[in-house]
């Protein structure tokens, strides 16, 4: 199946959850990333569950804090 992660094409095998994904990709920090999929965000707690289908798109976000001086 094909799927854009991160701006990216690439081909997956069938069945692949997010959880999977993010160790194939080698997420820097994965408890602390966001996941979008088609622009609607997942629920941390799906992420074992929620297998990503052909043509899905994927974002790995972080939400940094900071202030201003």
């Amino acid at each position: 199946m094909k799927l854009t992660v991160a701006g990216n094409k690439k081909e997956y095998e069938e069945g692949l959850t997010i959880s999977k994904l993010i160790e194939l990709e080698k997420v820097e920090t994965p408890e602390y990333v966001t996941v979008s999929v088609n622009e609607e965000f997942a629920n941390r707690d799906d992420f074992d569950s929620t297998v990503l289908k052909d043509g899905d798109e994927i974002e790995f976000l972080y939400f940094m804090g900071g202030g201003s001086r």
